[in-house]
């Protein structure tokens, strides 16, 4: 990145050549919490049939089969990748690895098959428990993390460690912004709780997924790789420590943060950039093809 910040992209045709695969966001790329976005979908179609290799990967506290069917009805056909990771596959692989476990859930039902045939006990919030495993608000569109506080005050007293198995604070759905279990997480740590962040920007998700990927045809592992992504904090990150190129997407996460949506201001995004303290090697308004 120079001083200017990263340079803003046409498409990902014009960097595509120089790259082997794509680790590609989800949330705030492909779609918006809706519907898919024809041209992300089109870049990454694309991308494939010249050759390339896509892995999806998502902070989704959720198994991948159950992130596969949501694609599906949002119009993210299978043609636009080959293999997708989620923080919930890993978040299982991590509980399954401890062994035997009581554990207080801390997020939504629908997260509860993260556990399903694993040596878990589900216990309530007052019962004697090994690890919190927090995957999300219970109600994501009426509280607040700031509900949660005496909650997370009362573990944290205990001594209980929390597994987070979504690190993303905040997502767009709708154009709205909405919290999720990093927010949690990131109180629980400030009390001074032992908090272990599972999915992006933490390695093990990458190499999963470039070990996927190098299951795929006989080329073995891919050694060009670009992560794409919406979120400073954990796509690009991600991508920095990993040791990747990252490109960024602008109208997601930080959609508000850079001025008109069809024109952001690339002094902003330099300055978010440097803030943040990561690099790029460019961006767009919205993942496409040119």
């Amino acid at each position: 990145m120079s001083a200017s910040g990263p340079r803003r992209l046409p498409g990902l045709a014009a960097i595509a050549a120089s790259y082997d695969a794509i680790i590609c966001d989800v949330w705030g790329v492909l779609h918006g919490g809706e519907r898919a976005y024809p041209e992300a979908i089109e870049a990454l179609t694309r991308f494939r049939a010249g050759g390339g290799r896509v892995a999806l990967i998502t902070n989704a506290p959720r198994l991948s089969r159950q992130v596969e069917a949501q694609l599906e009805h949002f119009g993210v056909p299978r043609t636009a990748y080959d293999t997708l990771v989620t923080s919930g596959d890993a978040t299982r692989e991590r509980l399954q690895e401890a062994g035997p476990l009581r554990v207080v859930h801390l997020g939504m039902d629908v997260h509860r098959r993260v556990f399903e045939g694993l040596d878990v006990t589900l216990v309530g919030d007052g019962d004697a428990c090994d690890l919190v495993c927090c995957t999300a608000l219970n109600d994501e569109t009426s509280e607040s993390p700031d509900d949660y506080r005496q909650r997370l005050q009362r573990w944290r007293d205990r001594g209980v460690p929390m597994v987070c198995a979504n690190p993303d604070i905040a997502v767009m759905v709708a154009g709205r912004r909405t919290w999720c279990a990093g927010a949690l997480a990131a109180i629980y740590r400030e009390m001074g709780g032992e908090v272990e962040m599972i999915g992006k920007p933490s390695p093990p998700v990458y190499r999963r997924a470039v070990a996927l990927l190098g299951a795929i045809g006989t080329d073995g592992p891919p050694q060009r790789v670009l992560a794409i992504g919406d979120g400073l904090a954990t796509d690009i990150r991600g991508a920095m420590t990993m040791g990747y190129d990252a490109l960024f997407v602008v109208d997601g996460l930080h959609r508000d943060d850079f001025g008109a949506d069809d024109e952001p201001d690339p002094n902003l995004i330099a300055a978010a950039f440097e803030a943040a303290d990561v690099q790029a090697v460019g961006y767009m308004n919205r993942l496409g093809w040119s």
